[in-house]
């Protein structure tokens, strides 16, 4: 669903390199959120019915299930490969770290903990206020927890055979090993010609003993850092 009150932000990368993500607004997120309270009433209606049976326990069972439903609900799906509920996976969206990077643990929990105060003083008046007057449409707690909420890219995503674990060939400093970690997390969010431009630009961060792009030679950069990737996250054999 496209809105006026979508907007355009940018956001700097690892390795320097300014990106736009488009930001959902409230009528994108609102029919999510409907989505998602559907989904979840109709848990807990399923919870109810099974655990009727056990009397004043379920009870106290389905007191706990409706918590954890209403609070971690999103804190799950969020952490799937996804990284969206299944009403923002309806509507096109999924969450993300502000500067591009993909949702850690940490920004999940805080960005769903502190939807109490969003709810505040009802009807999530303080969440929808927020979403309102900011421009990059971030509620509080995508505020506290340094998220934002993105429409999917819809084109065609980098992809390439699965990277066997390499050690590299010069000695890397540590901004180079983060600039390769990051753009390995975020290469399934990239277009072919974008993954290269973006290795070709992390193979060029310094200080290192020689830039990897020299020693690579003329081959596409992105597979060869997918591979360092691999070997720096601590793999060291191919299963076979």
């Amino acid at each position: 669903m496209n809105s006026p009150i979508d907007t355009i932000v940018s956001a700097e990368t690892p390795e320097g390199i300014e990106i736009w993500i488009r930001t959902a607004g409230l009528p994108a997120r609102g029919c999510a959120f409907l989505i998602d309270m559907m989904l979840q009433g109709l848990s807990v209606s399923i919870f109810a019915a099974v655990l009727q049976i056990a009397g004043g326990f379920g009870q106290g069972l389905l007191l706990i299930s409706v918590f954890l439903i209403q609070w971690f609900y999103p804190v799950l799906f969020e952490l799937l490969p996804g990284a969206a509920t299944p009403g923002k996976r309806v509507m096109g969206l999924h969450v993300l770290m502000a500067n591009g990077l993909p949702i850690t643990p940490a920004g999940s929990l805080i960005r769903n903990l502190t939807r109490v105060v969003d709810m505040l003083p009802a009807l999530y008046a303080f969440g929808i206020l927020s979403l309102l007057l900011r421009g990059d449409a971030r509620r509080l707690g995508d505020l506290a927890a340094g998220t934002v909420v993105a429409y999917r890219p819809s084109l065609e995503h980098a992809r390439f055979a699965p990277a066997v674990p390499q050690a590299p060939r010069v000695a890397l400093s540590e901004r180079q090993q983060r600039a390769i970690t990051a753009f390995a997390a975020r290469i399934e969010r990239l277009t072919p010609e974008r993954a290269e431009e973006i290795a070709a630009l992390a193979a060029r961060v310094r200080p290192s003993a020689e830039p990897i792009h020299h020693v690579h030679g003329a081959a596409p950069l992105g597979p060869y850092l997918l591979s360092l990737a691999r070997w720096l996250h601590g793999e060291r054999k191919v299963a076979s």
